[in-house]
């Protein structure tokens, strides 16, 4: 049988860029793709370059989110969004984690973030700048791309591939690939506004968001979206009781002194563009890219102006930490500050709950010119609580053309060339803080530098159908890939890192909670890869359908990789087929992780220290047992079934995937005396201030298993139209093998975090004049952690929330629409810790256990307004 003649030029342009681009959409033809569209609760299920394959026949699951449930979701995060829809996807809230407040990451199937591969138009997205120091568990140290710059406006669909597919994609399709389409409308286009906040009355969010296609000539079209936002931070903490011990004790001390919340966004935008033209009947350019901005600020720990070591006390509140001013011989003065030995102020005994108003103090420091503490400063008496934020900067540009070859030798052959340019940059910002050393000289606010995150990628992808004397045309597919990446650091203001002449008092180097990047730490790291790969679509018979797919990728760094995927889709009759696939895989460590050098504020058994993050290549680091980093390696399968009866459809998938050598964050190791002083003749800086070290490492293996469930079914209910879908997933991590270096609590936290148990119900209903959209959330058991402290550790229990949205259709164009997320305001477990443990209740000031895997800010409800034309 000769396929091609089913295919008119524009059809297969269609298919060839769906199958090159990857774009994992389930059609035979045009026709078959509108009527999908038009019910977007239906799950698609596809996996290869070679050609899109229809629903029933794919070997391996994916889900298909269309552009109406993405807006009735009501929510206005991509990365909630997709939680929502797919029930093996888990995304946390990080209130107090250094840079992953700003880039949150997002979890497939179990997997770190960078365990998901993500495409645009089916071309590899850059990643973020932004690496989770602290991700806590499952996320720590992931660095994938930043998914919460898409705005729905610019979305036909979303797919999301449940299924490794490396031997396709290349590094980073373990656990599965998302994949956004964006709108290629030449007319019509809409625009809506919208404004909410929770329950609480805090977090208050405001969006105006819009989209407008044009043609471009009669055979092209621009499409462009927009997306502009601001968010309130949100609280949900109580007083620490420290703090209000200080309050009670006559220091004017915030409350919460710590706030434990969602960060405040300023100024969100994003612009996308989409652009196509049909050079002539058989060839077409495309086009299409972003520019993103916004500026983000979240909380901190509060400093206790007792104990907080380098500023305070350097001896957990028993004395003061008072520098030594007085003046040394004529001449000798250290930018204002005198000479001063350390010995010539008196040592205050700490033996109030203000050490202010005591004698001694007064005395001894807030009277003696010669002495210093930074109780006496205005504004720190009371301790300090610094913000933590940035500047995010996100842009791209994919061009490329696509069609078949007219070349007499290469008739029949369709080609995809293009090539990408992405890059993100975020800038960090803390204020309300000090760089200890300096005294009194210090500024309050900082810029402690910037990472840089640019790729290149440059692709050839080539089709060909082919009668093998099979059921129908065999689709083979090859393709060569080169890409390059570079991690830039870029150095703070002088400030941020600046060793000041209270150093060796005991006073800490640089800005407090997020000391700056020096120079010698500034620099670019790049690495260059390539790869070729076939993939090849065998229908074999009427029944069988085979795809197979090998995978070459050679890296500067670490050498060669091959890989490969078998899959295969048996239709035993007209309502139920068999699938499964076979695949190994590979996620390559980037050059961030490799590189990157950084200071954190954490907790230790309780108590607040500095820790510094080194290379794995770092003397310190593989005294301590680190090496280079090497790529993790997996194997996976899948078992599954489709069935479809009329307007019912409903798929089941187990799959188990292996993963060896997997890269983290280590465990933070304590440092002995040598170690700081091997530290300091390496150059770190504020050794003395720095309690442990970690850095990235290839220490232990996984065994994830699950199964997902997903059911759909459509029909004339109620006096209107309804869809109604389920879906299911019970996720499991084990981990195999492991060492001192990665620890026991990371390894609990690894298979205990997320909940084994997610599911949801939708049922949209519409009817001439309303629309009714309503989904029921359920969450299982999870293991609630506290500020990534173990003695913390409760079991939480399982949940259920509902998200609902009302529509009023004024008429064809215009539409308003009251919601809710969370609709019942279920609340998050309350952190109440035992008394055998030894610690306060609320020691910390957090409400809630911050691993909830439905977040902690409780309801939310938003008016929205629509007009499309």
């Amino acid at each position: 049988m000769n396929n091609k003649n089913r295919f008119t030029v524009s059809s297969l342009s269609l298919a060839v860029s769906i199958a090159l681009t990857g774009a994992l959409i389930s059609t035979q033809a045009v026709a078959e793709e509108e009527e999908q569209l038009e019910n977007v609760e239906k799950i698609a299920v596809v996996g290869s370059r070679a050609a899109p394959r229809s629903i029933g026949d794919s070997p391996v699951p994916i889900d298909i989110i269309g552009a109406d449930e993405i807006k009735k979701s009501g929510n206005s995060d991509m990365l909630e969004i997709l939680k929502g829809t797919v029930p093996s996807l888990n995304v946390h809230s990080n209130p107090i984690s250094d840079a992953a407040s700003l880039v949150r990451p997002a979890n497939l199937r179990g997997l770190p973030a960078d365990s998901t591969l993500i495409l645009l138009n089916g071309k590899r997205r850059h990643r973020s700048s932004v690496i989770a120091f602290l991700g806590g568990g499952i996320n720590d140290g992931a660095h994938g791309p930043d998914i919460s710059v898409i705005p729905s406006a610019a979305l036909k669909q979303v797919e999301v591939l449940r299924d490794g597919a490396a031997a396709q994609y290349g590094s980073d399709a373990i656990a599965g690939v998302i994949n956004f389409v964006l709108k290629d409308d030449a007319e019509g286009g809409s625009i809506e506004a919208k404004a909410g906040e929770y329950y609480e009355g805090d977090g208050t969010t405001t969006e105006i968001n819009g989209n407008v296609g044009m043609p471009l000539t009669e055979d092209g079209f621009v499409n462009l979206s927009f997306q502009y936002k601001n968010s309130d931070p949100t609280s949900r903490s109580v007083q620490r009781a420290d703090a209000a011990a200080f309050d009670a004790a006559g220091l004017n001390v915030e409350n919460p002194a710590q706030v434990w919340g969602s960060p405040e966004i300023k100024d969100d935008i994003s612009v996308f563009a989409n652009i196509g033209l049909d050079l002539d009947d058989k060839s077409q350019a495309y086009l299409f890219g972003n520019y993103s901005e916004r500026d983000v600020k979240g909380g901190f720990y509060y400093r206790n102006p007792h104990t907080r070591p380098g500023v305070y006390s350097n001896d957990d509140g028993e004395t003061l930490l008072v520098g030594d001013l007085t003046p040394g011989p004529v001449g000798q003065v250290n930018e204002g500050l005198g000479m001063g030995d350390g010995i010539s102020c008196p040592t205050i005994n700490i033996t109030s709950a203000n050490v202010t108003q005591q004698q001694d103090y007064i005395d001894g420091v807030q009277n003696n010119p010669n002495c210093f503490a930074f109780n006496e400063m205005n504004g720190l008496a009371a301790g300090f609580t610094p913000n933590f934020g940035g500047n995010i900067v996100d842009t791209s540009i994919v061009a490329g053309t696509k069609g078949e070859f007219e070349i007499e030798w290469l008739e029949g052959v369709l080609y995809d060339f293009s090539g990408s340019y992405g890059q993100n940059e975020s800038s960090y910002k803390i204020t309300n803080t000090l760089n200890a050393s300096m005294g009194a000289d210090s500024p309050r606010d900082f810029n402690p530098g910037k990472y840089t995150q640019s790729e290149w990628n440059f692709n050839a992808d080539f089709v060909k159908f082919v009668d093998w004397g099979m059921e129908d045309d065999v689709s083979l597919a090859g393709g060569l890939e080169w890409h390059e990446e570079t991690f830039e650091v870029t150095a703070g203001d002088e400030a941020s890192f600046k060793v000041g002449p209270l150093t060796s008092q005991g006073f800490g180097i640089g800005s407090n909670g997020f000391p700056g990047f020096q120079p010698s730490a500034a620099g670019e790291y790049t690495r260059r890869n390539s790869a070729a790969y076939i993939d090849a679509s065998l229908p074999i018979t009427d029944a069988l359908l085979a795809e197979l797919a090998v995978r070459y990728e050679g890296y500067e760094t670490f050498g060669s990789t091959v890989n490969y995927k078998i899959a295969a889709n048996y239709n035993l009759f007209d309502e139920l087929s068999v699938r499964g696939s076979f695949n190994t895989g590979f996620r390559a460590p980037t050059v961030g992780q490799a590189n990157v050098s950084n200071v954190q504020t954490n907790l230790d058994d309780g108590v607040l220290v500095d820790s510094a993050l080194l290379p794995p290549t770092n003397p310190i680091s593989v005294q301590l047992g680190g090496t280079e980093l090497s790529p993790e390696e997996s194997q996976s399968y899948t078992l599954g079934a489709v069935y479809t009866q009329g307007d019912f459809f409903m798929t089941l998938d187990y799959y188990n995937i292996q993963v060896e050598d997997r890269i983290s964050q280590s465990d933070k190791i304590t440092l002995t005396d040598a170690d700081k002083a091997a530290l300091k003749e390496a150059g770190v800086p504020n050794v003395d201030g720095l309690s442990q070290v970690s850095f990235f490492t290839n220490d232990f293996d996984t065994t994830t298993q699950g199964v997902d469930i997903v059911a759909n079914y459509t029909a004339e209910l109620f006096a209107g139209d309804s869809s109604f879908s389920l879906a299911y997933n019970w996720n499991e991590t084990q981990v195999d093998r492991f060492s001192d270096i990665t620890g026991d609590f990371k390894v609990q936290r690894l298979e205990e975090d997320l909940p084994k148990h997610r599911a949801t119900f939708t049922w949209g209903q519409n009817w001439d004049n309303f629309g009714l959209f309503t989904r029921v959330n359920y969450y299982g058991e999870y293991q609630g952690v506290h500020v990534d402290y173990d003695a913390t550790v409760i079991t939480g229990s399982a949940a259920v929330t509902v998200d609902m949205e009302l529509s009023y259709f004024i008429n064809e164009a215009f539409t308003v629409a009251i919601g809710a997320q969370n609709l019942f305001d279920q609340q998050a477990d309350e952190v109440d810790f035992e008394e055998s443990t030894g610690i306060p209740n609320n020691e910390w000031g957090g409400k809630y256990y911050e691993t909830s895997p439905f977040g902690f800010n409780g309801g939310y409800y938003y008016l929205k307004g629509s007009y499309s034309f």
